[in-house]
């Protein structure tokens, strides 16, 4: 398994002037309670401003694989061998539904945070529900990735559009009314191009598409999460690092309560407490995040197509490894280092590729601005303070899809996503 820790779980995961045609939502009838994005991006919604969802207990789901890289096996070192078929989960209603394919955000497994919900959310109105992990996960690049180096658009949608199938495949027993798809962060980007890729061939015809908080231009959104690492937090020094100064504020805080519990509710009531984090150590926290994910990717990336890059080749990696100096490494390697020495050299080999500007173009929705403009199934739901944004973003969603476009004033990066407001308006979406 790899070795960078899982810290999105606890994210989930991880701009104005209007036309009036766009639906923006009033900020003073919203209600949403943080107008802080960073604070909004990692405790997300209070609990008691969240839909009644149904619980697990009463969720007809279980966890499946599916063998879509059988040559993985010989490929792959001994401490991948577990990943080498691709894991989902199946949530499913006892008569015929419509079902719902939700792809995760960056990094994000099949059982994140925001999946889970969305799940739950989808299930309690009648769906049949299936959660993939995100292409950029270290499971689906080892399980299902051809290239086992995400970041190309089209090639990872066929990816997924692959998994799609064979999920289906798999339960010829299933009894589905018609398809529809969402997904969130990377994940809802990545629905775009699978829903085009679906116009032509045709295994789905997806009713309806729904993106959740997606990047515009991938590049823009990659910068904005890179530079929060690079904050300066008062209290770290040259003999204080930012996880000590995290772990003290967590002990004082559970010692206080009496008692550890690591949730979201956890998370609001500590941003409430004496120990809250300031604008800048959130920042950071949200930035080390990204960081691990882009680290987890070059490492598994590298190692799966024996780059030599990180771990050297030839250098056998056991399940008795130590990955700590490969750990290191990785670390110094952003996304920025992640594009420059994987993905642009595997995009010009495999799709004669060109400059870095071409490709930002083609792996971003700018490539699909034609078919978002005329595709009336397609929906985008955004908010104004999304760290992910950059200039021009809201303004392209806006051109291309009108009023298709819901645009909420706060929430941060998918911080709403599980508020009553959003919740009503994404199941309204889906009915039509």
């Amino acid at each position: 398994m790899p070795f960078f820790p899982r810290l999105a779980v606890l994210l989930g995961g991880l701009l104005l002037a209007a036309p009036l045609w766009a639906a923006d939502v009033d900020p003073r009838s919203y209600g949403y309670p943080l107008s802080n994005p960073f604070e909004a991006t990692i405790v997300t919604t209070p609990p008691e401003l969240r839909p009644s969802l149904p619980a697990n207990g009463d969720i007809d789901q279980a966890d499946y694989k599916v063998r879509l890289r059988p040559e993985r096996e010989f490929e792959v070192p001994e401490n991948f061998w577990s990943v080498t078929k691709l894991g989902y989960r199946l949530a499913q209603q006892g008569n015929e539904a419509p079902l719902i394919f939700i792809i995760a955000g960056t990094g994000a497994h099949y059982s994140s945070n925001h999946s889970e919900f969305l799940k739950k959310l989808f299930y309690g109105a009648g769906y049949h529900v299936v959660q993939l992990s995100s292409p950029t996960s270290y499971d689906f690049m080892t399980a299902a990735s051809r290239s086992a180096t995400p970041g190309f658009s089209s090639d990872d949608a066929d990816d997924l559009y692959r998994v799609m199938q064979a999920v289906r495949a798999q339960h010829p027993q299933l009894q589905v009314s018609e398809y529809h798809l969402t997904g969130y962060s990377l994940g809802a980007l990545q629905a775009a191009f699978v829903s085009h890729l679906d116009e032509t061939r045709r295994a789905f015809n997806f009713k309806r598409v729904l993106l959740l908080n997606p990047p515009v231009n991938v590049y823009t959104s990659i910068s904005n999460l890179d530079r929060l690492v690079q904050t300066r937090v008062e209290g770290i020094d040259s003999t204080t690092n930012f996880y000590e100064l995290m772990l003290g504020k967590l002990t004082r805080y559970f010692q206080a309560k009496g008692h550890i519990d690591l949730n979201e509710a956890m998370l609001y009531d500590f941003q409430h407490s004496e120990e809250q984090l300031s604008d800048e150590q959130m920042a950071m926290l949200i930035g080390a995040v990204f960081r691990f994910s882009a680290a987890d990717i070059a490492f598994t990336s590298d190692l799966i197509n024996r780059r030599g890059l990180i771990t050297p080749v030839g250098h056998p990696i056991r399940e008795g490894t130590s990955l700590t100096p490969y750990f290191k490494r990785a670390l110094q390697c952003n996304f920025d280092c992640y594009i420059a020495e994987q993905l642009i050299p595997m995009w010009r080999a495999r799709h004669d590729g060109g400059s870095l500007s071409q490709m930002v173009d083609q792996v971003s929705l700018y490539a699909l601005e034609d078919y978002l403009k005329g595709s009336d199934k397609i929906a985008v739901m955004h908010n104004a303070d999304d760290l992910i944004l950059g200039r021009g973003d809201l303004g392209f969603l806006r051109r291309t899809l009108g009023e298709r476009l819901t645009v909420y004033p706060l929430g941060g990066h998918c911080g709403n996503l599980n508020y009553r407001v959003n919740s009503d308006a994404m199941l309204e979406f889906f009915r039509g």
